[in-house]
């Protein structure tokens, strides 16, 4: 009998893809201009540091059950993370969020949030799942600096719950975890769902109504090609449109204006003027790469010009050699490479070797 050898780590599987040499040197005048800037004129503002590739689900969009992680002496220490945070800050981004996999799950959480806050005046938002949020938790990470949380829902049925995420945990349980975070003031509370036609696109206006009260935005993203099975199909990919025409059957919309032009997601109201929005990031239907203000830096030190790169950086021998100076040069030269989209609709495009949950969201 033939045994199939297991599949590699997430990091591994990536790596035979990788270049891990320095970007090429961007020009001295965006050097000299102190700030992250592009080849296409555009400014990151927007700084998204994975703090594990760790996760406790294993949803059906993103992981696989058999992925295996890194081993922890391959990723990045809390001193770095809060030292990236620091470089950057100085280089003009004013928003850090600190994903994963799931970053609760992280042991020094609370460290670098509080690291992050005394070095730089940086709005902190934290991305979950959150199964493992609680009262004291989150009071201990609003006091360390925590500015407000985004909460993954991708279904309020039980049933649906399990066999998505392939966990224990409930929606009931994260509805709390709702709760909790309002009442710790880490509001507005962003609630993402992913909706897969056939498995949870008939909750549309189910979860919208959540976004019903005060301090809670939901928010609906397009199924994305990035999970570690390589399952996306595009007659299962539920558009921001159709999602829209969903919920205003029994929940009429207005457009909100766009007060951010690199924000993520169109916005609207309730027509009848319920308190809450429910916004749509569209980046399959209606990408918007024009006005990308994002960078990511991978839990092993990878850092992404965009969510679907092929070419990454390691920046840890800039880390490594104790000069800020190094670290700022080398973010500076990682933005100038960032390409001018993802592609996810032209002919020929083809997903990343790594995925979601190895990259951050």
């Amino acid at each position: 009998m033939t045994v199939a050898p297991l599949p590699l780590p997430q990091f591994a599987q990536a790596r035979q893809a990788r270049t891990f040499t320095r970007p090429p040197r961007a020009p001295d005048a965006v050097h000299a201009a102190g700030r992250m800037l592009d080849s296409h004129g555009r400014t990151i503002r927007d700084l998204r540091l994975s703090l594990t590739d760790r996760c406790n689900f294993r949803c059906t969009y993103c992981m696989e059950p058999d992925v295996r992680f890194a081993a922890p002496e391959s990723l990045l220490q809390a001193e770095d993370f809060v030292r990236l945070a620091r470089v950057a800050a100085r280089l003009g981004v004013t928003k850090i969020r600190l994903t994963g996999g799931e970053p609760t799950l992280h042991p020094a959480l609370g460290e670098i949030i509080a690291g992050i806050r005394v070095h730089t005046g940086c709005e902190i938002a934290l991305t979950t799942n959150g199964s493992m949020l609680d009262r004291a938790s989150l009071r201990a990470w609003r006091v360390a600096g925590l500015d407000r949380v985004t909460i993954s829902l991708d279904t309020l049925r039980p049933d649906r719950f399990a066999h998505i995420t392939r966990s224990t945990c409930s929606p009931q349980r994260v509805l709390a975890a709702i709760e909790d975070c309002l009442a710790e003031g880490l509001g507005p509370v962003k609630v993402n769902a992913v909706l897969v036609r056939g498995v949870n696109d008939d909750e549309a206006a189910d979860l919208a109504a959540l976004a019903r009260r005060p301090g809670v935005e939901m928010r609906f993203i397009e199924w994305m090609p990035l999970d570690s099975g390589r399952t996306w199909d595009p007659d299962r990919w539920v558009s921001a449109a159709e999602t829209c025409a969903m919920i205003e059957r029994r929940f009429p919309l207005v457009s909100l204006p766009t007060a951010d032009p690199s924000s993520t997601a169109r916005t609207f109201a309730f027509a009848d003027g319920t308190p809450g929005s429910v916004g749509f990031i569209a980046p399959v239907s209606s990408p918007f790469c024009g006005a990308c203000s994002r960078l990511r830096v991978t839990a092993d030190g990878m850092v992404r010009p965009c969510l679907f790169s092929v070419q990454e950086w390691d920046i840890r021998p800039a880390l490594r050699s104790g000069h800020d100076a190094d670290v700022a040069a080398f973010l500076i030269d990682a933005t100038h490479t960032k390409q001018p989209g993802h592609g996810i609709t032209q002919p020929g495009f083809e997903p990343p070797p790594r995925t979601m949950s190895a990259i951050g969201g």
